[in-house]
């Protein structure tokens, strides 16, 4: 543990240095020898993540509150890192997942869990401050079950629960405390404009790191399977996928070295832990029937396919997808079928993917087929076909949000602004919380001329990944542009009420850094 915090230290430190030298004229020496006081190695006196007295002070000085200010701080710069997968289709399914595993939790989940997906091939997952749930691109491809897939996620919302990540991130009052008020430094500044957030908080992966550098005692994974396996049981998933899961990574670690970043080296392994699942699967009530969802093969497929991305590992997985489509299982074949047509995409061969698209659909229907030809068909310039599919795909997948985002595209290509207005304001009320609706909207209302509408949509897209400052600039600039004196009037309140809210935020790292 000791090497692993101090692993962690040397990490930031190098961060920082990096977000010095982009603002140094404006703090100065003091903050390079806070700095370098960061990174100095201390000796740290580990205590086990997992035992629950962890006292008053340690919750005062990580509040959930400053938790989640911080996890929305990284995850601001985290989207726009390269490893960050931005497929709507993915991230919703596995968000979808954390919500039904949530709802089944024997303790109370205090936090609003969102889960996304990062291309890294190692077998892992992470949790990051504020409930975010990172999982490897790596540990979707090697799953052969959604239960296995929802075993792993189950475990990382115990621990969120158990605010393991949390207490290990503030368990050492020498070494932890000045990490994080470096952090809280870092993220001060971006508030206040004067310095881009990516020179403190680093790259996605790096900033990731809180989880993965800091591990967890084995009373923290025995603590977090115990409840991960009820989450799984109760959320209607079947719990050997947990016990299959395990027995594959304890297979990896004997044959190999854990990895760097790899499951085994993050979460101890040990035939105990393995023993206790297995001793919880047989003393179970078994089921008729499990809990499965048809989206997985497909999320398996795009997910395989954004991680190859070309070369010998797509030609690899090619020459899987050829081998799954002889498969028993239906779902697997279609999902092989619709894998080979997403790679024809990406490469520009539309034809192709309309032929395996195509041959998908004899084995099974999905979502993701219709989602992915709106998309050849619109890069072919069919858009009064691509808005047809749309209205009739949505008909029948109306819970599907990159069905949506297709949709919306293919009536702004037929320049059908209104009409996308009217369509993501439904969606709003559905999915409030998804930035990418309110930007669309922006973009319609600067094509029809409404400057003032446009700004106000930005600024509700700024504000929902994190981006306050510029939130309120687009709020300034739509005030500037107005000619209403009531209008006027609104405006000015958001932007108050947006400054007051930052000026809250930079009270809470204040006071914690001080």
């Amino acid at each position: 543990m000791n090497q692993l915090v101090n692993h962690w230290i040397r990490v930031l430190r190098q961060l920082l240095l990096r977000f010095v030298s982009s603002c140094e004229r404006r703090f100065g020496g003091a903050l390079l020898i806070a700095i370098m006081w960061v990174g100095q190695p201390v000796l740290v006196h580990a205590q086990p993540v997992g035992i629950p007295t962890i006292g008053a002070a340690s919750s005062a000085e990580l509040s959930p509150q400053l938790e989640a200010l911080l996890g929305d701080a990284i995850m601001e710069e985290g989207r726009r890192d390269p490893s960050y997968i931005d497929e709507i289709y993915i991230n919703q399914y596995l968000t979808d997942m954390g919500q039904r595993l949530v709802q089944a939790a024997p303790i109370n989940i205090n936090q609003k869990i969102r889960v996304f997906a990062i291309r890294d091939p190692s077998i892992n997952a992470f949790a990051l401050p504020g409930g975010y749930i990172g999982i490897n691109s790596g540990l979707i491809a090697a799953s052969h079950s959604e239960a296995e897939l929802a075993s792993v996620l189950a475990h990382e919302i115990a621990h969120v629960g158990q605010r393991h990540v949390a207490r290990g991130m503030t368990q050492s009052a020498q070494t932890n405390h000045a990490m994080m008020a470096a952090l809280a430094g870092a993220v001060l500044a971006a508030l206040s404009g004067s310095a881009d957030l990516a020179m403190g908080v680093a790259a996605f992966g790096q900033a990731a790191a809180i989880d993965r550098q800091l591990g967890f005692s084995r009373q923290a994974e025995q603590e977090a399977d115990r409840i991960g396996f009820q989450m799984l049981s109760q959320a209607g998933y079947d719990p050997r996928g947990m016990a299959k899961m395990f027995q594959r990574l304890m297979q990896s670690a004997r044959l190999n070295e854990p990895p760097r970043g790899s499951y085994a080296s993050t979460h101890p392994l040990s035939s105990q832990r393995q023993s206790d699942i297995e001793n919880r699967i047989a003393h179970a009530p078994t089921k008729g029937a499990y809990y499965h969802n048809d989206d997985f093969w497909f999320v398996r497929a795009a997910t395989r396919v954004v991680q190859a991305r070309g070369g010998q590992p797509l030609q690899q997985l090619l020459q899987q997808f050829d081998a799954d489509t002889h498969s028993a299982n239906p779902l697997e074949q279609a999902a092989a079928f619709y894998g080979k047509a997403f790679v024809a995409f990406k490469r520009k061969d539309y034809e192709d993917s309309l032929k395996f698209i195509k041959q998908a659909r004899a084995q099974a229907d999905n979502a993701a087929l219709d989602i992915l030809e709106i998309q050849v068909l619109l890069e072919q310039g069919q858009i009064q076909s691509a808005v047809r599919l749309a209205q009739q795909a949505w008909q029948r997948w109306p819970k599907q949000q990159a069905l949506a985002l297709e949709y919306t595209k293919a009536l702004q290509a037929q320049g059908q602004d209104e009409q996308l207005i009217q369509f993501l304001r439904a969606r709003i009320a559905e999915w409030p919380d998804e930035p990418q609706w309110y930007q669309w909207i922006a973009q319609s209302y600067e094509r029809m001329g409404q400057a003032v509408a446009a700004r106000t949509s930005m600024a509700e897209y700024y504000e929902r990944v994190g981006a306050l400052p510029a939130a309120i600039e687009q709020l300034r600039q739509a005030r500037h542009l107005s000619h209403d004196f009531y209008e006027q009037s609104r405006l000015d309140v958001r932007i108050r009420e947006l400054q007051d809210r930052m000026q809250r935020q930079r009270e809470m790292l204040s006071r914690f850094k001080g």
